[in-house]
């Protein structure tokens, strides 16, 4: 059985890659941000929901090293925590770059660090991480710049884990959807049509298929889960 660290786990997209993790026989370790989050999750004898605040890197240097001591051996990570924020670089404030950081690189970034080292020892390992379409377009991104910024620096993140761990059995991936499917956008964008969105639950499947030994040959990847959106 493989271990997984999913975090963000009760979110729109963590819930539906929890399910499908879980469904496919792994042993999950998932995180919520609070205590009364943990309810949000079904019950299950494989997952495992730990309360970490992400942002504070002693803490999760410590969820990590719990969980590497508790279960022996953790095969993925999927980082699925983040955040949102509009602004043009005039609207766009220090404070601003700094929370969008903090949720969607830091959040990341100290999982990453020390389960990188765990994997180097097991020769074996899958980080995946979330992206963003404004990340990767300049003209999408000229409206959230904060939030813009913060995503791409995931794409640099994942590129220096790669030619680190170039040779060896472990891999960083990209995911990028387009717009998710969730209740939350269909009341934000009324006019537009959901069937040219990603649902959550496709999402999940195509992350769960980069953890697969049907996935090993992958190296260096970016998926541009767009649908027609």
């Amino acid at each position: 059985m493989r271990t997984v660290i999913i975090t963000g786990a009760n979110g729109n997209l963590g819930t539906a890659v929890t399910q499908t993790f879980l469904k496919k026989g792994y042993r999950v370790i998932a995180t919520v941000s609070k205590e009364a989050s943990k309810k949000e999750l079904p019950a299950h004898d494989q997952l495992f929901v730990e309360t970490v605040d992400l942002t504070n890197e002693q803490q999760t240097t410590a969820f990590v090293a719990k969980t590497i001591a508790t279960h022996q051996k953790i095969d993925a990570a999927l980082l699925l925590v983040g955040g949102f924020a509009m602004g043009k670089v005039a609207e766009t404030t220090g404070t601003d770059l700094k929370k969008q950081m903090a949720l969607n690189f830091e959040t990341a970034y100290y999982v990453a660090r020390p389960l990188l080292q765990h994997m180097e020892e097991q020769n074996y390992g899958r980080l995946v991480f979330i992206g963003s379409r404004p990340a990767l377009k300049p003209a999408d991104g000229k409206n959230m710049v904060a939030y813009a910024f913060s995503k791409s620096l995931l794409f640099q993140l994942a590129e220096f884990i790669n030619a680190e761990m170039k040779g060896k059995d472990i891999v960083a991936t990209v995911a990028v959807p387009s717009t998710l499917d969730t209740e939350i956008n269909r009341k934000s964008m009324p006019q537009a049509n959901p069937a040219d969105w990603v649902k959550p639950e496709a999402l999940a499947e195509i992350l769960e298929f980069t953890c697969s030994d049907a996935a090993s040959p992958l190296r260096e990847t970016v998926l541009k889960v767009y649908n027609n959106a």
